[in-house]
């Protein structure tokens, strides 16, 4: 069984979609989640301390991690800004599928409202400040992709139903 590697702007399910691909059969992992736990602190508090440099590079050693252990069967949800580095598009590619699950604006405005755990989205309109990141990171989200997967509107079941029909 081939890694799948989930990649999207933050609230576009990619931890929620893992675990429930985990029940199907696949070992998930999310990479924010990694980090929190070797670093004993939350990603809010990693920023304040060092800055978001610090934190992607960070990133960029988790997946190395995943590349070289070999591991297979597994469904990596990674942070939303991971895919920005090129060595990591790279490194996803040899981790296995990447799957982009892209949501509208006003889907991740409506999941992230109230979320207080996103520093990239601190200060300023909401709205405005994921248009913003989303111009920035859409192209490459869409490069690093084997697979483009809408979920707008769409349940688990479906989606999974999509990704298995792509993959064959």
């Amino acid at each position: 069984m081939n890694n799948i590697i989930l990649i999207g702007f933050m609230g576009s399910g990619k931890s929620s979609f893992g675990r429930f691909l985990g029940r199907k059969g696949y070992r998930f992992t999310d990479t924010d989640d990694m980090i929190v736990e070797r670093e004993h602190t939350s990603i809010n508090d990693i920023f304040a301390a060092h800055g978001e440099e610090y934190f992607r590079d960070l990133e960029t050693k988790v997946i190395t991690e995943l590349v070289e252990s070999g591991e297979r069967g597994l469904v990596v949800s990674v942070g939303g800004g991971l895919p920005v580095r090129e060595c990591n598009r790279k490194l996803l590619r040899r981790l296995g599928k990447v799957i982009y699950l892209r949501a509208d604006i006003k889907t991740l405005v409506n999941r992230l409202s109230g979320d207080s755990n996103r520093p990239l989205l601190k200060g300023g309109n909401l709205t405005d400040r994921i248009s913003t990141l989303m111009r920035e990171r859409k192209s490459i989200y869409e490069d690093a992709a084997d697979i483009i997967l809408d979920t707008d509107n769409k349940t688990f079941d479906r989606m999974y139903n999509e990704i298995r029909k792509a993959l064959k």
